[in-house]
């Protein structure tokens, strides 16, 4: 999970998890962040299997904005 310039928080999955930042804070990651830029890395989480992460992805991103704030205070 990313923090935006604007504050919000933007989700996503991924196997390289550096050239996904450089991608985001380059403007050619996410369509989403473009304009949101700089981002910032709050919370990783690794998983053995692409279909496990694309679930908590999920899981993550059906939270409100609140429910990520107390999954991302549990989590530190």
């Amino acid at each position: 999970m990313v923090e935006c310039s604007d504050g919000t928080y933007y989700t996503g999955s991924t196997n390289d998890l550096e050239n996904r930042l450089k991608l985001h804070n380059s403007g050619h990651g996410a369509k989403c962040l473009r304009g949101k830029r700089p981002v910032k890395l709050i919370y990783t989480k690794w998983y053995r299997s692409q279909t496990n992460a694309l679930k908590a992805e999920r899981e993550i991103k059906s939270l409100s904005r609140q429910g990520k704030i107390e999954m991302l205070k549990i989590h530190r």
